[in-house]
């Protein structure tokens, strides 16, 4: 961990989510001590990026967030994330592919490197992890790195999604679940197979969603999925349509992490709307 990345995470972040939040981790057995890995979590706030961070730094290891290329462009904010070796992410530009090929690099050299592969908060009404993109998955199956899966719950009350607002006090409990590690060989390395990717992804969300399961106490239903329910528009929440029956066009398995049902799904930019900066 750099002295940068260090005096960023103990002296600025971890005591602001120390100051609005009580933050309880359960699974740091599981997180590698050695070489690159992709964690992925479920995401319902622009808050918990930097929780998810958090409990991977509190055991001293340096995560690397991909973030939306906006926020390198603002006034110090963006000095900070450029310094703290952080990812921009370019949507819907030619540069948008950049993102994923500095990732790999980064893996390759080593580093671990968080992805939300919902690429979004999540849209579904009851806050459960919707369908991912693909990029967690095919940037796991290019390079081989394991991959280690984070449930939480908690930090959406304190900064709410679209427009919901900070509640800062009093503390609110933050949850986390870290899962055992896991690679995709089974789905083979092969990207340009879009079945193999589509599986590999849902078989992620299906490791995510079963961590939040356990936060939550309760099964969780068949996943949003925008090309199914619909894409509410941004900065909105969406409505669940009818579970499709088996019959329809549209079947959708039931279980967690269930791949959509456009079997186009290939465009795996995961482009997590994150904020880099390693919380603490």
């Amino acid at each position: 961990m750099t002295p940068f990345y260090r005096l960023a995470a103990r002296g600025a972040i971890i005591p602001f989510l120390k100051a609005v939040s009580k933050q309880h981790v359960t699974g740091v057995e599981n997180i590698p001590r050695e070489g690159g890995f992709i964690a992925v979590a479920n995401h319902l706030s622009n808050l918990d990026p930097l929780t998810a961070m958090r409990a991977l730094v509190d055991e001293d290891v340096p995560i690397y967030s991909l973030a939306k290329s906006q926020l390198f462009e603002i006034p110090v904010l963006g000095h900070v994330f450029s310094a703290g070796g952080q990812i921009p992410v370019y949507r819907d530009s030619a540069n948008a592919g950049n993102s994923l090929a500095e990732a790999e690099r980064r893996l390759l050299a080593g580093d671990p490197i968080m992805i939300f592969p919902e690429g979004t908060l999540s849209r579904d009404p009851l806050q459960w992890p919707m369908t991912g993109k693909t990029g967690a998955a095919r940037l796991a199956m290019r390079t081989g790195a394991r991959l280690l899966p984070m449930g939480q719950w908690g930090a959406q009350g304190i900064l709410g999604a679209y427009g919901s607002g900070f509640h800062p006090f009093p503390r609110k409990d933050v949850d986390i679940l870290i899962g055992e590690p896991f690679d995709l060989e089974e789905f083979g390395s092969d990207t340009s197979d879009h079945d193999a990717v589509r599986a590999a992804t849902a078989e992620i969300m299906r490791r995510i969603t079963e961590l939040v399961e356990q936060l939550r106490g309760e099964k969780a239903p068949r996943p949003f999925d925008m090309k199914y329910d619909g894409d509410p528009g941004k900065g909105n929440i969406g409505v669940r349509r009818p579970d499709p029956p088996a019959s329809s066009d549209h079947e959708q398995p039931s279980g967690p992490g269930a791949p959509s049902g456009n079997p186009g799904d290939d465009d795996g930019d995961d482009e997590p709307e994150t904020a880099p900066e390693q919380q603490s």
